[in-house]
């Protein structure tokens, strides 16, 4: 998860807003978010985080598990669950590191017996990697019992809120955004806990989805813009569970039933296993996430009610159509999210479609390595040419996004030192023009290659023979009339939602 990071100062910020009616547009050079520790070989945006909650089943941790694994894409640097126990008391595992590795030790998932767990995956930004303390679901007792939550996200008045509560004599512990929905349920002076909840909700501005354990609820939330995605699904033995995609739910054999609605809160009780709903905030225009169809979710899960597959399929499809490669020999993609794309490309254009890059899973990080020679062989490693399929020919290299440009530029070179004749570079999203404010690590607008260079530049810099992307416009016209449903934000820099900057603290003596 990231937070909210202001580089420039709020009054200068100030000065440089002033969003036209309907689409705010963030000013030139404004960068929302660190990029963190800097993966080489993987150019693509991360994702900040997954969520699995398994309610009425007595192996809900177990279940929770298995989905946090299904959904490891979303977040490899933290996983932690929360289960609700026969006592009525929540405890709670969590650890540094991918799923398997926190709970590697079957004592740790034995230490969670209860119907109801809440589970969580994550990345984290630079300074905060290493840190357990930000690693979720968090846990906290108030004047009411115990409330766990979990948060995929990104509140956007973040720093609004921790500089009032701080001022208010609230004391974190995190350096997440999400504490700061514990401490605004904790001071709320409404009851229950649910109307709690909606109060805290009406405050926060921005991306986030989110769940709530208690001894005896589970409450789902979204809010009213329904950036980030979540849906309900229901087991065989009548127990409910939530996921940010359904491929979790896929996995432990829950039929997928809807979406958590833009604004929504579903609360389920656990004692009758009532599923009742409510409106949490009147709802706003409909902003979900364009990229989570472009790269973030998993092919075989369903979002924002579309199979990511055929969105895929769908985008390399006008791609083609948009920008053919006259000439060309062979379609390959760039494994593994480039697949579709590239299916559908070679099905528009006629053109060969087979596996020329081939992705090794278990590399590790390249930025470990110690020297960029270094690590430019380990690139090879993760991703080798098939040179049968590659030489003497003019290939279509095929990716769902282009952001920094540093791998596209070195699969550029291993398909020519392969032996191929010409490569031809397709995009299948528009050029990335601006950071995400929205839960979505993206490096800093100066890292953004497009946002530096025109196309002829990035095609010089990358190295290919030819460069082009899917445009806004074609993006646009797959989805139709529910264009306007989708924030892309990314390629237009119209932010839906703006941040909200801290006022200037006022002069105290420390005590």
């Amino acid at each position: 998860r990231l937070r909210y990071a202001p580089n420039p100062s709020p009054l200068a910020l100030r000065r440089r807003l002033s969003p036209p009616a309907g689409a705010a547009l963030l000013p030139d050079r404004v960068t929302p978010f660190s990029y963190g520790a800097d993966d080489e070989s993987d150019d693509h945006p991360r994702e900040e985080c997954g969520l699995v909650g398994v309610v009425g089943h007595p192996d809900a941790s177990s279940l929770c598990y298995l989905g946090l694994q299904k959904l490891q894409h979303r977040g490899e640097e933290g996983a932690g669950i929360v289960a609700a126990g026969g006592d009525g008391k929540l405890k709670s595992v969590t650890g540094l590191g991918l799923v398997a590795d926190v709970f590697g030790d079957p004592s740790r998932l034995a230490s969670l017996p209860g119907p109801a767990a809440i589970g969580h995956v994550r990345y984290s930004t630079a300074g905060a990697a290493a840190s357990l303390r930000n690693v979720q679901p968090f846990l906290a007792g108030y004047r009411f019992g115990q409330v766990a939550v979990a948060h995929n996200g990104n509140l956007v008045n973040y720093q609004a809120l921790r500089s009032k509560l701080e001022a208010r004599g609230s004391i974190f512990n995190t350096t997440s955004d999400t504490e700061v929905i514990l401490h605004l349920i904790s001071t709320s002076l409404s009851r229950p806990l649910l109307a709690r909840i909606c109060d805290a909700c009406e405050r926060l501005a921005g991306a986030y989805s989110l769940l709530f354990l208690t001894a005896d609820k589970l409450f789902a939330v979204r809010d009213p813009h329904g950036f980030r995605p979540l849906v309900l699904g229901r087991l065989p033995n009548g127990a409910v569970a939530f996921a940010s995609e359904t491929c979790a739910l896929d996995l432990i054999d829950a039929a997928y039933e809807r979406e958590v609605e833009p604004g929504e809160v579903v609360m389920v009780d656990r004692r009758d296993m009532s599923v009742s709903s409510a409106c949490l905030v009147p709802r706003l225009p409909r902003r979900a996430c364009v990229f989570e169809h472009i790269y973030f979710s998993l092919p075989n899960s369903v979002v924002f009610s579309h199979d990511v597959h055929e969105r895929r399929t769908a985008f390399g499809r006008a791609l083609a159509e948009e920008s053919p490669a006259p000439g060309a020999d062979v379609v390959i993609p760039v494994p593994d999210s480039g697949f579709y794309a590239a299916l559908g490309f070679s099905r528009e254009s006629g053109l060969e479609f087979q596996q020329g890059l081939i992705r090794w899973h278990y590399s590790g990080r390249s930025f470990i390595q110690p020297t960029q020679a270094i690590r430019d062989l380990a690139v090879k490693l993760k991703l080798a040419p098939v040179r049968g399929v590659i030489r003497g020919k003019s290939v279509v290299v095929v990716d769902d996004s282009l952001v920094r440009g540093t791998t596209s530029s070195k699969i550029v070179r291993l398909l020519r030192d392969a032996g191929a004749r010409e490569v031809h570079m397709r995009i299948a999203s528009p050029p990335v023009v601006g950071s995400c404010l929205y839960g979505i690590d993206t490096p800093s607008d100066g890292e953004l290659i497009s946002n530096r260079m025109d196309l002829e530049g990035v095609r010089r810099e990358i190295g290919s023979d030819s460069l082009a992307f899917l445009s806004l416009d074609k993006l646009h016209g797959i989805y139709g009339e529910e264009a306007g449903d989708y924030c892309d934000a990314c390629f237009s820099r119209k932010y839906p939602v703006l941040p909200t900057l801290p006022e200037p603290a006022a002069e105290f003596d420390e005590e």
